[in-house]
């Protein structure tokens, strides 16, 4: 019996640890539109044209977006989503 509690802690710390990393490193991203090129996109655009990544057809294109490293967007040429909303008038 002990040593199936043993386990199960050693288990349970293991996934602890492997998912905090996961965690910061979402918050340490964020949704860059306007930068990404043709087949480049990292997932659906605002307009609904379509729902996957890889599938924008043009480079730069203001509905679609990349996962950047937070404070990266700008200096890349980027805007926020809710820019991108305004300028395609969403």
């Amino acid at each position: 019996m002990n040593q199936r509690l043993m386990i199960a802690a050693t288990a349970a710390t293991l996934l602890t640890a492997l998912a905090a990393p996961a965690t910061s490193m979402a918050a340490e991203k964020e949704k860059c539109f306007g930068i990404a090129k043709a087949g480049q996109n990292d997932c659906a655009n605002l307009t609904g044209a379509h729902s996957c990544a890889g599938q924008t057809k043009m480079d730069m294109a203001k509905e679609d977006w990349k996962f950047v490293p937070a404070g990266t967007c700008k200096a890349a040429g980027g805007i926020s989503m809710d820019e991108a909303k305004k300028q395609l008038k969403l």
